[in-house]
């Protein structure tokens, strides 16, 4: 059975910073792409960035390029997102979730669709107070 846990989310000031980890079980974590979404209230799902099995590969929405850094580490399982100069917009539900495909070739204008991830875990709170 897979299972994605979330967590270090929390509530913090705009330009503050937060990371957020995500651990996998159930499944060979070095076998899958991952990737993170946000949700917030009244919003569609949406994707915020991507990475290869190996961290090679990495992709960021334009919302949160420059200020977010994805990154993994396979000898624990786990995924990460490291969240700086936060802002108020940056208000969601996080959730991390395991691509089907080990390494993906991320366009410019990838669309992070929900057919290529079959996994999802529970989700985080972020909440930034302006």
């Amino acid at each position: 059975q897979v299972r994605l846990v979330e967590s270090g989310g929390g509530l913090v000031q705009a330009g503050g910073s937060l990371r957020l980890s995500c651990t996998a079980s159930g499944l060979t974590f070095d076998d899958y792409a991952m990737g993170w979404f946000r949700q917030a209230p009244g919003k569609e799902r949406e994707g915020v960035a991507c990475i290869s099995w190996n961290g090679g590969n990495t992709y960021y929405s334009d919302s949160v390029k420059g200020r977010f850094t994805i990154s993994r580490d396979n000898a624990k399982n786990t995924l990460y997102l490291q969240m700086n100069s936060l802002k108020p917009d940056d208000t969601a539900m996080y959730y991390c979730a395991a691509d089907r495909a080990k390494w993906r070739y991320y366009s410019d204008n990838y669309s992070f669709p929900p057919a290529d991830f079959p996994y999802w875990g529970q989700g985080t709170q972020v909440t930034v107070s302006s």
